[in-house]
């Protein structure tokens, strides 16, 4: 076992994302940008077999926990083989998804242990989802989260919510989980990323989230974790559970625990850090990556990447300089 990751904060890196596409099948406007998108070519990205190197190596370092994302990760051709092989390490394995063609692989999660899995689902209204996402996929997301429950799986909704857009539905995803132990919903505060017209007036705050959900809900606060993302609340009477996460105006970086590495083999040590590490060019030149990564989790910032002020004017101009939140990978 080699040395765990610990910042100089003292936190614990114990949780890997990794971004296996910068491509997708929707066209959510919080994730790209309007205009055309340009995607990296496939030889830029690290291989099957180079990500599944590197998800030994970073197991070996204490990693507990690895998310495949994107883009849509399910859209990569080799997706399956990832699943398969990183389904056979010490640790547990999850996605996020948009759920368009999750019916596909769900043999493939089963036989790698997945047991949850994050769709990613802004609205319940068929048109609203068009206008979000720019595609007609409504009734096979529904379909296929339907199917997931029926399956076994434990489901948990991200839903990113816009002033004007979707914030009249909070209340209705909320209901979603009164019936089902296996549903949970988390709301989350729109962020700031490069091309996706981000303002402050857009956001609805943690605060505003739990008003609106109280005038029709009671409901209690759960006990969590320090390096939870969300904040967990249950419906009273209710069997699954909702939960914020308050990215912008109610952060969750003192226990921070979570590590990314893009599609192209760069490591991220927040997801507002304009700072990377090339991990996949020396991985394949036979190096050593380890020194690598202590060094740059070493210069982790305590808070949002470093910028000192999460306020509109230092956001516009920050935030900018980062990846688009698609080539990151969430």
């Amino acid at each position: 076992m080699s040395q765990a990751i610990i910042d100089t904060f003292g936190r614990k890196h114990t949780y890997l994302r990794i971004s296996l596409t910068d491509k997708c099948n929707l066209r959510c406007t919080y994730c790209m940008p309007q205009e055309d998108m340009q995607f990296m070519p496939s030889k830029w990205l690290m291989q099957a077999d180079e990500i599944e190197l590197l998800s030994k190596i970073f197991v070996e370092m204490g990693v507990e926990k690895i998310r495949l994302t994107g883009g849509e990760p399910l859209v990569r051709k080799d997706v399956g083989q990832i699943i398969g092989s990183l389904g056979k390490l010490p640790t547990a394995l999850t996605l996020t998804t948009n759920a368009v063609f999750i019916d596909q692989f769900i043999d493939d999660l089963k036989n790698a242990g997945v047991s949850s899995i994050n769709v990613s689902l802004d609205t319940l209204k068929e048109e609203q989802f068009k206008q979000i996402t720019k595609r007609d996929h409504f009734t096979k997301t529904l379909e296929n989260i339907r199917l997931l429950l029926s399956e076994g799986f434990v489901v948990k909704i991200n839903m990113v919510v816009l002033r004007g857009v979707n914030d009249a539905e909070v209340n209705d995803f909320v209901r979603l989980t009164l019936e089902d132990a296996n549903l949970h919903v988390r709301f989350i505060e729109f962020m700031p990323f490069n091309g996706n017209q981000w303002d402050m007036s857009k956001i609805v705050s943690y605060e505003a989230l739990l008003s609106d959900i109280s005038s029709q809900f009671v409901f209690n606060r759960l006990a969590g974790a320090l390096e939870d993302t969300a904040h967990s609340f249950k419906v009273v009477g209710g069997k699954g559970t909702f939960g914020i996460i308050g990215t912008v105006t109610h952060p969750f970086c003192s226990g921070c625990n979570r590590i990314r590495l893009t599609a192209d083999g760069k490591l991220k040590n927040c997801l507002f850090d304009t700072t990377e590490a090339d991990l996949l060019t020396p991985l394949r030149n036979g190096e050593d990556v380890r020194p690598l990564i202590y060094t740059h989790f070493n210069k982790k910032h305590f808070a949002h990447g470093g910028h000192v002020a999460f306020t509109e004017q230092h956001a516009r101009v920050d935030y900018d300089q980062n990846r688009r939140m698609i080539a990151i990978g969430g």
